[in-house]
């Protein structure tokens, strides 16, 4: 039946992307307020469907409804918001003025639409990562096609309802299924692709976009570092590291994957670390695996890999210092962190997306930096000192797609930043403008004046005057 239903939605593929392709003709010539009206439409069915949005992340997830708004709603209504107030300005034409050599043309930067675009979400935040996307790809003026995750079922399933509600196929079209779909959807001569996953996965994406010249956006991940200095406000930095890692049961990309403490500091901010994960998490007579504050691991594939690294990591000699409880049969992992984890661990070389937590010892910042330099640049990286030239030092001598000054995360939500990678955590930017861009093509039109150019004096054939004239040019400009 599942093969059958693969075949059905792969077939439906192609329709909906032939009739994207004649379709952007016309997006192209519409009326910017096209665009803001189906963005207000967009809004509108999120904040009335809130309910539906909260209990399909919870029958995927048994993710908190606070949580959800927070997680998943807030990014996308925030995104609609920044794109409407600002789309007459990010598609006004750009003067760009001319240099000495083309005096007396006139030269304009202007945006427009890629053309059909295929966003491929994934299923950590399923609804904010699959719409935050589709909101700049519709502010570009762009056709799109959704490929939501299948390992949440419900909140793709509503994704689905939602899109068929809002939009003709033509504009916005969902194909639910899992890889053979994404394959086939891969093979599209797309204008271009936007994905969210991991490292390997981009790659597989990567390679068969190159099949078609086709443009790319990756956001991926990696293992995100947090430092803590000696001069760290301890307390604080526990409580937003704790959040951070243990919000969505560690299943994030920008999650701490393993924090880089002070030896001095080291057992004040374990302890600290513990004190605030309880506090953050639990009420009064609360464990873990009854509070409705914590969430689920998706599904029992990822639980047994999580549970695999935690075991190698305690084979090998790490301490477990918090938690260690599991339970396969509900995906219930209860937050972990662990000390003296040896770097030839698992934990220590994969992107752990996972509530487990390595709190790694150094003696001197230098060492902690060696320790980032050694793995693949990060999707993130957290810095925890009141001392700026600590911050400093590890800004200039370490790489990341992003950085925080004391605290975790929250760049993701300034809507003014990029968001993304380098190399191995990502390619291209996304959120508000630099989302808008991404989905974008920045066209530059020269439009020149008629007669006698400022470049005519050096069209062949080219005499002695001419070479005298760029003799001159050359030795001036």
């Amino acid at each position: 039946m599942a093969v059958i239903q693969e075949e059905t939605t792969i077939h439906k593929a192609q329709e909906i992307f032939r009739d994207q392709k004649q379709h952007v003709l016309t997006l192209r010539k519409e009326y910017i307020k096209f665009r803001k009206e189906r963005l207000q439409k967009l809004r509108t069915w999120v904040l009335n469907n809130r309910a539906d949005i909260q209990t399909a992340a919870y029958d995927d997830f048994r993710k908190n409804a606070a949580e959800v708004d927070g997680v998943e709603i807030f990014h996308v209504i925030q995104e609609i918001n920044h794109a409407i107030a600002n789309l007459d300005d990010w598609t006004r034409p750009r003067k760009i003025d001319a240099p000495m050599t083309m005096l007396g043309s006139r030269a304009t930067l202007h945006v427009e639409p890629r053309g059909v675009c295929l966003i491929i979400a994934p299923w950590n935040y399923p609804f904010s990562l699959a719409i935050g996307p589709l909101v700049s790809a519709l502010a570009a003026g762009n056709a799109v096609i959704i490929k939501p995750s299948e390992l949440t079922p419900n909140v793709s399933a509503l994704i689905a309802k939602m899109i068929t509600e809002l939009f003709p196929s033509a504009v916005a079209a969902v194909c639910e299924g899992g890889p053979e779909v994404s394959k086939f959807l891969l093979s599209l001569p797309f204008d271009h692709i936007f994905f969210t996953g991991s490292p390997s996965i981009g790659k597989v994406v990567m390679r068969a976009a190159a099949e078609n010249l086709t443009s790319v956006t990756l956001e991926l991940g990696g293992k995100s570092p947090a430092f803590v200095t000696e001069k760290a406000v301890i307390e604080e930095a526990a409580k937003r590291i704790a959040v951070a890692k243990f919000i969505n049961n560690g299943q994030t990309c920008i999650a701490p994957d393993y924090v880089l403490v002070h030896e001095r500091i080291f057992e004040k901010f374990l302890d600290a670390l513990i004190k605030q994960t309880k506090k953050l998490f639990l009420s009064a007579n609360e464990t873990f695996d009854t509070t409705s504050n914590y969430c689920r691991i998706v599904n029992e594939k990822h639980f047994l890999r999580l549970n695999a690294l935690l075991q190698d990591a305690l084979t090998k000699g790490a301490k477990l210092e918090f938690g260690g409880q599991v339970d396969q049969s509900t995906r219930f992992m209860h937050p972990i962190v662990i000390s003296q984890i040896p770097m030839d661990a698992k934990l220590m070389e994969e992107e752990i997306f996972g509530p487990i937590l390595p709190i790694v010892a150094y003696k001197n910042l230098d060492d902690a930096i060696s320790i980032v330099n050694s793995k693949p640049k990060p999707l993130a990286l957290y810095i925890f000192s009141k001392n700026s030239e600590e911050q400093q030092k590890v800004l200039t001598e370490t790489s990341a797609g992003g950085t925080c000054v004391n605290d975790c995360a929250i760049h993701f939500l300034h809507q003014g930043l990029p968001f993304g990678g380098v190399n191995n955590s990502g390619i291209g930017k996304s959120h508000g403008y630099h989302g808008f861009l991404a989905f974008s093509n920045e066209k530059p039109v020269l439009k020149q004046r008629h007669g006698v150019t400022s470049i005519s004096p050096f069209y062949p054939p080219y005499t002695s005057l001419t070479k005298k004239l760029m003799s001159f040019v050359l030795k001036w400009m």
